[in-house]
Order: structure tokens, then sequence, then C-alpha cells
């Protein structure tokens, strides 16, 4: 199964409105993994287990760091991988199965609150975000195999954002409140276990069955080598400015979904129905703003798109440290402005990925698309883990106490202080800070369709 034939890859320009929607579905696996142990595992940790913030920060990003390593390894055996469904597709399905599976059990909490707790959760995290490698980065090298068109991958990719924005809102919004109907504490953590991961596993199938119609060729000849592939990932300057500046703004993106509950009890002062309003504001407007962005990355070019969509994320974020001087009615226009910034900021980084991966192709006779995705996700998956690791830090710093009661604990003004700290201005510096290595990203930027817009689900073209 693992012997590349030779042999071109069947590439088309322009796809099936069927295959940009089966593909985007496989989002709804990543968005929901991406987006709900960030949101509720660390409060989970602290608020229902008992663990101390700083604890509790190692063992959410220890499970996940393990993805830097892993994520190489499963780009290069989806590379090498010959079948008759492709060599990325029997992964959305085994290891997209497989995902929801385990992430159902980091929290079943067979141990209850006890001592063995956290290291039962970091142990099944683990080998969660192992099937969580193995299914994402075959997903994400797709697309670069689907079309060579530049124009039709930022459209490919309009359709993965927006069903990625539709996840995050079912289950980052929906995920909190599963816990609450669920009783709270361990019995809601675990009835949102198994929410989540049904969404997880109809996103790997509809994905499967929904790029069944998408051509799929055959694998290139690739570098003999996992260090030799590397190699030339290393040497690809786009590639490596794009991923240098995605990794650092995922942990200061992902540093604010960690406070999103802890904001909402402790800023807002509304525990109960503060994150899924913080939610629902921030992603409703990204679906809204999709077609927009889409349109101004075919006018200005998808490199000073994304520029423009990393600032609006930084300053509205930046913008939210006034908070507690202000009603909460005033404060979710800001977060709806956020959500637009991250829609822009993540459509263009997406869409500039492959574009790195088929001039890397032109330039040395080799389709290497699912070493580059394993070492993107590698780096997201790293900034991913950050996010939380760094806020959990902020919170020990400043004082925050944890509690195993299933509710959060009164905390002081210095802990509150970090709260906001950790959830407004910090993430604003990961943002905005690492845009100065785009200076580097010189890859041309535009072809011959690159001038017309693009809109989800225009098949005029």
């Amino acid at each position: 199964m693992n012997a590349p034939p030779a042999g071109p890859l069947t590439v088309p320009g322009r796809l099936p409105r069927r295959v940009h929607l089966g593909y985007a579905l496989g989002s709804l696996a990543t968005g929901a993994f991406g987006t709900v142990p960030g949101l509720l595992l660390l409060p989970y940790l602290t608020d229902t287990l008992g663990v101390a913030a700083g604890v509790a920060a190692l063992l959410v990003l220890v499970p996940k760091a393990w993805d830097v390593l892993v994520n190489p390894v499963a780009g290069r055996i989806s590379d090498r991988t010959a079948s008759r469904w492709g060599p990325r597709r029997p992964y959305l399905l085994f290891a997209g199965l497989a995902l929801a599976l385990l992430f159902a059990a980091i929290f079943a909490a067979p141990f209850g609150s006890g001592s063995p707790a956290p290291g039962y959760v970091a142990v099944a995290f683990l080998a969660t975000a192992t099937a969580f490698a193995f299914f994402q980065v075959p997903y994400v090298a797709m697309p670069a195999e689907l079309t060579e068109e530049y124009a039709e991958r930022t459209r490919l990719m309009t359709w993965r954002i927006a069903v990625l924005a539709l996840a995050i809102l079912v289950s980052g919004a929906v995920a909190p409140m599963v816990v609450s109907a669920g009783g709270e504490g361990l019995a809601g953590h675990r009835w949102m276990g198994l929410f989540v991961a049904a969404l997880i596993a109809f996103g790997a199938v509809g994905a499967f069955a929904g790029t069944r119609a998408a051509p799929t060729g055959r694998v290139r000849e690739s570098e003999p080598t996992l260090r030799a592939q590397l190699a030339v990932a290393a040497r690809n300057r786009p590639f490596r400015a794009l991923l240098l500046c995605f990794v650092v703004q995922s942990a200061g993106v992902a540093t604010i979904l960690a406070g999103v509950n802890y904001f909402a009890d402790q800023i807002l002062r509304d525990p109960r129905t503060g994150a899924t309003l913080l939610f629902a504001c921030f992603v409703g407007p990204a679906l809204l703003v999709m077609p927009l962005w889409t349109r101004i990355g075919a006018r200005v070019g998808k490199l000073r798109a994304l520029v423009a969509a990393s600032v609006l994320l930084a300053v509205g974020v930046a913008a939210l440290v006034s908070a507690p001087l202000l009603q909460a009615a005033a404060v979710y226009p800001v977060v709806a402005l956020v959500g637009a910034g991250y829609a822009g900021q993540q459509v263009f980084a997406l869409a500039m990925l492959p574009d790195c991966i088929s001039w890397d192709e032109a330039r040395t006779g080799r389709r290497q698309a699912g070493v580059f995705t394993g070492v993107w996700t590698a780096g997201e998956t790293l900034g991913l883990a950050l996010g939380p690791g760094i806020y959990g830090l902020v919170l020990q710093l400043s004082g925050y106490v944890s509690s195993d009661t299933g509710t959060a604990a009164a905390q002081s003004e210095p802990a509150r202080f970090g709260i906001l700290l950790g959830f407004t201005v910090l993430p604003a510096l990961l943002v905005a800070a690492p845009l100065v290595l785009l200076r580097r990203y010189d890859l041309p930027t535009a072809n011959d369709d690159a001038d017309r817009p693009v809109v989800v689900g225009d098949d005029s073209r």
C-alpha cells in the first residue's frame, strides 16, 4: 500500500460544487478538535478536576506539542500511500473515526476527579492528538493536488473556511451549553465529549464520501528520506516565511480561545451564556464576510489581504482591554470585528499554502504536498498548543485559584487582571508582530484568473 507509483497527477482547474462542499465538510472535524480542547480543556482541568493552572497548562501543551513530531511523519506516509481511494482519502475515514472515538475518551473521566484523573486526561489527549495528525495532514494536503488554478484554490479554501467557521460556532457555542444541560461537572463534560465526537465523525465521513468524485491521480516521485524532504521545505523561502508567521498567529488565536470561558465568567460576569454569546458574535460575522474577503483577495492579492485581515484581528482584540469599563452589549460588536479579521487571516494563509507547494513542484519537479502540509500542520499544532499553555501560565502567575466543584472559584483582582490581559493585549501582539516575517514572502501572487472575484457557490467560471 505504501509504494508510490510513478506518473503524473491528473489535476483539473475548476472543481464541481459537490467537491467544494465535500472537501469542506472535513473542517467539521478539524474545527471541532481545534476549538473544543482549546476552549474547555483548560477550564475542565482547573475548575472541575481541581488541577493547578500551571500544571493544567502543561497537560494541555505537551500532548499537542507531540504532534510537532508526528505531523511530518504522517505527511510522508500519506505521500507514499497508494490505494484505490487515492493517497489521502483513506486517512480521512479511518483516522477521522479514531479521532472521534478518542475525543469522547478525553472527557469520559473513568477515575472521577481523583488523583489519577489528570494523568488519564493527558494520555487520552496524546492519543487523540496522534489520530488528529493522521487526519489533518492528508486533509490539508489535498487542495494542492485537486487543482492547479490559483483562484480555484481560494474558492476551495473559502468553502473550507466557511464550514470551519460553522464548526467553530456549533462546537464552540453549543459545547458549553451541553455541559450545562448535562449537569455541569463530570457528567456534563461526558455528554459534551459524545456530542463533539459525533460532529467529528460526521465531518470525517462527509469529507471521505464528498471527495469520491475528485481526481486523485498518482503521487509523484518524492525525496527518498524524511530528512531530505524536510530540507526541501526549509529551502522554500516563501513557505518558511508564511509558516513562521502563521505559527505565531495561531498561538495568539489559541490564547484568545483558551480565555473565552474565563473572560465570560470573570470579566463579563456571565458564566452561563457569556461564552456562547462570545462565540456567536465571533463566528456569525465571519460567515457573512467570507465572500467580501474573497473579493478583496482577488483585487489586492492574497498577501496584502492577509496583512489587512491580521491587522483587523489584532486591533479588535486589543480593543477588548476596555471591556471592564463597558456594558456587555458594547463588547459583543467588538468581538464581531475580531471574528471578521480572523476569517480573512485563516482564508488567505491557507490559500497561500498550496501556492507555495506548487511553486516548489515547479522548481524541483517533485510533488511533496504531504511533507509541506505535515510541516505546516505541525507548526499550526504547536501554535494552537502554545496558546492554552501561555494562558495557563498567565493564570498561574496572576494567582488564579482552581476548583474541583465544576464551577469557578472567586478570584482576586490580580487574577482577574491576568485573565483580561491574557485575552486581549497578549494575543494582539502575537497576531501583529509576526507580520514583519512576510517581507520574505516573494512568491508570485496572481495569475490570469486572479483578477476575477471568487464567490462561494459561484460555478460560472
